[in-house]
């Protein structure tokens, strides 16, 4: 198996050196991920300048770009053949409800499916990697699971809590839940008097019941939640169609 690894939080990140390190036993690897953090990068491309691949003293090629800038450049210009799996990770801390909108970590892997790969987005849910060589266990288990039941190409987002491997509840297929409106930006001040402003967190769960990734987590659950890409509101496309008839 050949499998393309990326990330937002940059190649010296520990979740993608441990993840490197749990699926090179498994599989030929190539690590291709951003110069530096670019948490926050959704599903952005660098176009207004050159980017440039460079690499680094542990075989990690590292990109002055996005993490979708990383994976466009390894299918297009890099890689001699296409890989047959991206994964992206392990972010520090979660990509759940609408942050998946946002989330270069999961952008990475929705290039790739772009592309016609298999990907897998993983996140553990808190922040300061505890336990990310358990986050990492875990990823090598999904990876070997290989998901021959689901239409190919599938796009999976995983979320680990950050657990002892032997704590961890099972896997647990779940749907996106919901986030409540993000908290308000906070306003300062710079050296010179400027105004600038700090986005504020992102808001507290408005969906978290049962079935979602936010409950799963919660519980001690892996949760893996299949994601698709057409953002076509069928309900009102159907409404439309009868107004303008």
């Amino acid at each position: 198996m050949r499998i393309l690894i990326s990330n937002d939080d940059g190649y010296l990140a520990p979740g993608i050196i441990a993840l490197a390190e749990a699926l090179a036993p498994i599989a030929e690897i190539v690590v291709v991920a951003p110069d530096s953090n670019r948490s926050g990068a959704s599903n952005s491309l660098t176009l207004d300048r050159p980017l440039s691949v460079q690499r680094a003293g542990n075989g990690f090629y590292f990109v002055n770009g996005t993490p979708t800038d990383c994976v466009h450049i390894a299918l297009t210009a890099m890689l001699d053949a296409p890989p047959d799996l991206v994964v992206s990770g392990i972010n520090n801390g979660q990509n759940m409800g609408d942050d998946t909108l946002y989330s270069g970590t999961v952008a990475a892997a929705t290039e790739a499916f772009l592309f016609g790969i298999p990907a897998i987005a993983f996140s553990q849910v808190n922040h300061g990697w505890a336990h990310v060589e358990s986050a990492a266990r875990v990823a090598r288990d999904i990876v070997e699971r290989r998901f021959e039941m689901l239409t190919s190409p599938f796009l999976l987002n995983v979320n680990i809590p950050n657990l002892p491997y032997e704590e961890l509840g099972p896997l647990t297929p779940t749907r996106l839940g919901r986030r409540h409106q993000a908290e308000p930006v906070i306003r300062a001040q710079d050296p010179r008097g400027r105004d600038i402003y700090w986005i504020g967190a992102p808001g507290a769960c408005r969906d978290a019941g049962e079935g979602t990734d936010f409950h799963a987590t919660q519980q001690g659950r892996v949760s893996i939640t299949p994601l698709q890409i057409d953002l076509t509101h069928q309900s009102q496309l159907e409404l439309l169609a009868q107004g303008i008839a």
